[in-house]
């Protein structure tokens, strides 16, 4: 049976599974609880759409952010009341700092209960408030469709975003006859005619010019519109923080991404810049390097910025353009705005090109595994649509400087920061996308908060390569620890498993790798294999990031 007949008699649980298939769902990621049976029960009837049974609620809410990102349309997770929520909440927050839309459902007590403290009873309306675009809860079974509508208009339109909805188990259970929704309209906005004159005119008379990519709603096509731009004026083009990948990174005009530690020349290229030109990034903390690559609220550059959510434009820098309009909207109007070669600029670009390329040749970090080593040969082995997935830490920082993108969405990452990401993520894209080799890179720190979602790829039986790099500390809080307090190691240490054994005790392929000279046959091997592979780094935590060592840290303040 796939699906119900209009004016059928209906439980809760498979109305809802009706308006999932409805809206276009396939896959939803999920932790079963006792309080959301009825919906388990509505999807055995409805085969469209894949349940992904994940081992803990952050790792599933991450994979629907991960699945949110690669496709445009709403991840959706199920999780069960409580702890099952609150662990749920970690990819609720990823989904909201990174613009991705998503929809987590939460079983909930019975109605009859509410206001008890019943058994994990949690009032979600108030709990993710500040984490979503909206929050409700569904207390009555014949307004399930109109919910389900209503949360997927709120999740793909403006800046897209998570919306939670609780699911009260005797609501879930009750039958009734309700029709059903219809897939969901939402509205973009686009760029007007004057708009774009304005932006042509104000581009025409800059001599410093850069243009920042980022934020939501970004497609293939997209890229390809601002390259071709680029290409046309002699534009430079910089990505904000984990964007990296919606401008090909060996184009000639590419100036390197903006944000944590960006390179000199990209960096002085900001801050000397008459005219930013940002297209779709919030221009937040980690994009600016901390808000100190422009003045707050009135930037001594001139400031256009394009975004999808009007409150977002003057939030915290003031424009002297704004244009409210979905990224790919403004990508697309790129192609009808007459502006001539830039002349003045054209020297300037290609001075800003060489520094990224230069930051590209690989600085010689201590130990018997080198990062830069091993991400070197990564990105002259994989092919340019291969999906790099990754959370947070330093070892994230080798990946980000010397991995090469090329195509839309083949970098998968937290922008929140968020440790633990690049697990699930990586499973939720390969399945989502099981053509394309997907690698996950994760630190010991990183790859302990969700690793368990290992067994959900072997599990699927998913090519796919985890590579974690073993330095048995927290290399990001050591790396701050040694500046301000060094040689004062306190609560930054690891004590870890041996992650290659590890791996085969879940049915993986486990290899472990001492020296750098073996990680090209560890790394083919694990390619090869069919199903998932993990590669263990044993590296030194003195090379505890891309441009610095604990000796150097400490020397600092001798």
């Amino acid at each position: 049976m796939t699906s119900a007949a209009q004016g059928a008699i209906r439980h809760g649980g498979r109305i809802l599974a009706d308006q999932l298939k409805i809206q276009g769902c396939d896959r939803v990621f999920l932790v079963p609880g006792e309080s959301y049976l009825a919906v388990l029960d509505g999807l055995y009837d409805v085969p469209e759409i894949e349940p992904v049974v994940c081992r803990q609620e952050g790792g599933a809410a991450m994979m629907a952010d991960a699945y949110g990102k690669l496709t445009g349309q709403p991840g959706v997770c199920f999780v069960t009341r409580g702890p099952g929520a609150t662990n749920a909440s970690a990819g609720v927050h990823i989904a909201f700092q990174d613009s991705t839309p998503m929809i987590l459902f939460i079983g909930q007590v019975g109605r009859d209960m509410v206001d008890r403290e019943a058994f994990q009873e949690v009032d979600y309306r108030q709990m993710f408030a500040p984490l979503a675009k909206w929050a409700a809860q569904i207390d009555t079974v014949e307004r399930i469709p109109e919910y389900i509508s209503h949360a997927y208009h709120v999740a793909l339109s403006g800046r897209p975003g998570p919306v939670v909805l609780a699911l009260p188990e005797d609501m879930l259970t009750e039958t009734v006859d309700v029709p059903d929704a219809k897939p969901a309209n939402p509205g973009y906005a686009k760029p007007n005619r004057d708009d774009m004159a304005t932006f042509a005119d104000m581009l025409a008379k800059a001599e410093r010019p850069m243009m920042v990519l980022g934020g939501p709603g970004w497609s293939d096509d997209a890229r390809r519109s601002v390259e071709a731009f680029s290409a046309r004026t002699g534009l430079p083009v910089c990505t904000s923080f984990r964007a990296q990948d919606y401008f090909d990174n060996d184009h000639p005009n590419y100036a390197g991404h903006s944000g944590i530690g960006p390179i000199p020349s990209l960096r002085d290229a900001i801050r000397d810049a008459d005219l930013l030109i940002v297209v779709g990034a919030r221009m937040g903390e980690m994009t600016t390097s901390g808000y100190t690559q422009m003045d707050i609220p009135n930037p001594k550059q001139s400031l256009i910025h394009i975004h999808p959510d009007a409150s977002e434009l003057g939030r915290v820098y003031r424009p002297d353009l704004s244009i409210v309009a979905a990224t790919s909207a403004f990508a697309a109007a790129l192609q009808d705005v007459e502006v001539a070669q830039l002349a003045t600029n054209a020297k300037r670009t290609a001075d800003l090109n060489r520094g990224y390329r230069d930051s590209l040749t690989p600085l010689p970090t201590p130990g018997d595994v080198r990062m830069e080593e091993v991400l070197s040969h990564v990105a002259a082995t994989l092919p340019a649509d291969a999906i790099i997935t990754n959370g947070a830490g330093n070892y994230a920082g080798w990946v980000h400087r010397y991995y090469r993108f090329r195509t839309y969405r083949t970098q998968l990452a937290p922008t929140s920061g968020s440790m633990g990401y690049g697990m699930p993520a990586a499973v939720a894209a390969k399945l989502t996308a099981p053509d394309r080799e997907v690698v996950c890179f994760a630190g010991d720190g990183c790859y302990m908060m969700h690793g368990q979602e290992l067994a959900t790829a072997v599990t699927h039986g998913l090519d796919m390569t985890v590579i974690v790099s073993n330095n048995g500390t927290y290399g990001t809080i050591r790396m701050h620890q040694e500046r301000e307090y060094p040689s004062r190691v306190s609560g930054t240490d690891l004590s870890n498993p041996n992650f290659a054994k590890l791996a085969e005790a879940y049915g993986a392929l486990g290899i472990r790798v001492e020296r750098s000279e073996d990680f090209p046959d560890a790394f083919a091997k694990a390619r090869a294999h069919k199903g998932p592979a993990l590669i263990e780094l044993m590296t030194s935590a003195e090379a505890i990031s891309v441009s610095t060592t604990i000796s150097k840290l400490r020397e600092r303040v001798k």
